[in-house]
Order: structure tokens, then sequence, then C-alpha cells
């Protein structure tokens, strides 16, 4: 298993890439590089299946600043595309219209913010099930963030399920892990 872990994390999973033009059109394109398949999502957006070296690009509408996009993990989808995933699940649904169940590694952005700026990162706020890369590309910006740690094997088996990795918060459902406290939080033993 862990052998495998290692070759999974050296083809750098899912990964993600803004493509910004001069008039300011965003386009996303969402590449698996994981040696199976990944069923991409995005909110808004929707869905797709990427088998290994499968690519998904679409062009988020304007207007919508904040956005999310996660991989799911061994879905099973019928004919009417209703199914369920492993982990990300998105109510059944191929084309996600909510957040994905927890646990799924989670890449967010938001453009045109202050100053115009646009903003990105990687979070494990909702757990961690496949490695992600997520990687801007315009005149101005070219620093790519990832998170291709084993987190998995790492997990401590309270948090764990098959394919991944929860957030103390969605297992404890406790002030001390979700952080209700208007962000006077400290480290706790999954920090």
């Amino acid at each position: 298993m862990i052998s495998f872990f290692k070759s999974f994390f050296i083809s750098l999973s899912v990964v993600t890439s803004l493509l910004f033009s001069t008039q300011a059109v965003t386009t996303i394109d969402i590449r698996n590089n994981c040696p199976f398949a990944v069923w991409a999502a995005a909110l808004p957006g929707g869905g797709r299946r990427l088998d290994y070296g499968g690519k998904w690009t679409f062009q988020p509408l304007n207007g919508q600043r904040t956005k999310r996009i996660w991989g799911r993990t061994n879905c099973i989808f019928d004919a009417s595309v209703r199914g369920q995933c492993q982990t990300g699940d998105c109510n059944g649904v191929l084309e996600c219209h909510a957040f994905g169940t927890p646990p799924n590694t989670v890449a967010e952005y938001s453009l045109n913010q202050f100053d115009n700026l646009d903003f990105f990162d990687i979070s494990l706020v909702d757990g961690f099930n496949v490695p992600m890369e997520f990687s801007p590309t315009s005149g101005n910006c070219s620093v790519r963030i990832s998170c291709t740690t084993d987190i998995i094997g790492q997990c401590p088996n309270e948090l764990r399920i098959p394919g991944g990795c929860n957030n103390p918060c969605t297992v404890f459902h406790t002030t001390e892990y979700c952080c209700t406290s208007g962000g006077n939080c400290g480290p706790t033993q999954y920090s």
C-alpha cells in the first residue's frame, strides 16, 4: 500500500490550472494524473469522470466570485447519472450543485476581489481524499501550490475512512475541533 501511494503522489493527482486572458476570461483546466479514475467536481461548474490523463475544461460565469473544485473517488453512476461516490459525493449526482461530502481535498479560488486580485488555496477543511496541485497562469502569476503528502497514510484511525481522512470537526462535532469561537482557535492534537 505504501509503494502505491508513493507512485500515486509522484503522479501529482488532480492538476488544476487557471488561465487568464487580456479580456479577463477565466478558463479552468482540470487534469487527472492519478492512475485511477477521479470524478472531478466544481461548484459552480458541474462534474465529469476523468480517467488517467483525462482533461475537463470550463469557463466559470462572470459574477461568480468564489468557487470550489474537488475530486471524488470510487463513484458508480447509472444511465440517469444518479449514483454515489466513496469520497466527495455531491447528493448522488454526476454534475454537482452542492459541496461534496467529506472527506475531500478542496481547491478554492476567488476572482476579482480586493483591488481586482485573485486568491486561491488548497484546503483540508473538508478532510483529504486525493493529492492536488493548483497552478494559476497569467502574465503576472505563475505560482503553484500543492498538497501531495500521503495524508491518508498518516491519518489517525479515528479520522480514517476508506479512501480518505476526515477533518476532526466532521467526526467529533465539538467546538474544540470545529473552531466556532470566532477565530480564537488554538492547536489541537490533530493540528
